[in-house]
């Protein structure tokens, strides 16, 4: 198992060159004239102001050696500058990414919690009335798309019944608590803050319940399912036989092996989420990558898409790797060969 975690992870920054590369090329084959970011618009009849612009960022410079420069700096751990904020891409990212991880965390707690409670007791009391208020229910989070969702709830919740606050993490007079970890409400428990930590939870319930919906209904779907399944296998009737309670059989033996497909499932969802939360971010006004990468895809800024890109991937990757290694845990069946 060591050298087969250690081979994967070895993996992983040639796989993310790769990935930089394609984005690279698609970025820059688009239509389109980063310039207009770069340049205020009174100013682009000057030509000698324009080609300076243009030597200055290297886009004087032909495809094939903007690529080579692009790639070099990207192995000393430079992404470049942002053409929009002026500043490294690397220190956007690493401002706006721990919110984009608070709420997409929070998402993956409400919804791998709550749909793997629905998706059990589903099961449990199949074809009964609660099944199926439960199936529709899933179906709903999985099929509704989140710009809608998000909007009917913000309507509910905060304009209606002023249960939850507006938009964005904070109250617009609250300071933000002292950047530990970046996760507000983390950093507001560190600070000893109760009040503080009340007002961040009370603003990333709703984001996180939105975006944690479509997760509701993918684990509450496949529990059911996975559960049902195992119900039937024979090693649930020896324990049935041995005079196992049925809440026993349930939890102990059933619903690990269900959980098998749930683990794949959760780990690609994980990532998903972080390179999927530009419309929950949209909507609410969450300052994370979400919001960066459609103002840096607005205006062609070709640094920030890459880093955004890069992020993205690495998710995707890690989510790969812990899943595995999730499967492996859970199904000792499964031997991984190093």
């Amino acid at each position: 198992m060591l050298r087969y975690i250690i081979r994967r992870v070895l993996g992983v920054p040639f796989l993310l060159l790769g990935v930089a590369s394609v984005a690279f090329i698609l970025s820059q084959s688009t239509k389109g004239d980063p310039l207009s970011a770069l340049v205020p618009e009174r100013m682009m009849n000057n030509p000698e102001i324009v080609q300076a612009v243009e030597a200055q960022w290297g886009l004087d410079k032909p495809l094939p050696v903007r690529y080579v420069v692009y790639m070099k700096n990207l192995v000393q751990g430079d992404m470049g500058t942002s053409f929009n904020t002026r500043r490294p891409v690397a220190r956007d990212i690493a401002e706006r990414l721990p919110a984009t991880l608070e709420l997409v965390v929070a998402a993956m707690i409400v919804g791998t919690t709550l749909g793997m409670a629905i998706g059990l007791l589903s099961a449990r009391f199949r074809h009964s009335i609660f099944d199926n208020a439960a199936r529709g229910f899933a179906l709903l989070g999985s099929s509704l798309p989140i710009f809608w969702s998000g909007l009917i709830m913000l309507y509910i919740f905060s304009v209606q019944l002023k249960w939850t606050p507006g938009t964005g993490r904070l109250d617009a007079r609250t300071q933000a608590p002292e950047g530990v970890t970046g996760f507000y409400t983390v950093d507001a428990l560190l600070a000893g803050s109760g009040g503080l930590f009340i007002e961040a939870l009370s603003h990333l319930a709703l984001p996180a319940l939105v975006l944690g919906w479509s997760v509701i209904g993918i684990v509450a779907r496949l529990v059911r399912s996975s559960l049902l399944d195992a119900l039937g296998q024979d090693y649930v009737r020896t324990a049935r036989a041995k005079g196992a309670s049925e809440r026993v059989v349930l939890i102990n033996h059933a619903l690990r092996n269900a959980l098998i497909p749930v683990l794949t499932v959760l780990g690609f969802t994980f990532a998903y989420l972080i390179t999927g939360a530009v419309l929950t971010e949209a909507i609410f006004s969450w300052p994370g990558i979400g919001s960066y990468a459609v103002s840096a895809a607005r205006s062609l800024d070709y640094p920030a898409i890459g880093g955004v890109t890069i992020v993205g991937a690495t998710a995707f990757l890690l989510a790969n790797l812990v899943t595995d290694i999730a499967y492996a845990w859970a199904n000792p069946r499964i031997k991984v060969s190093g």
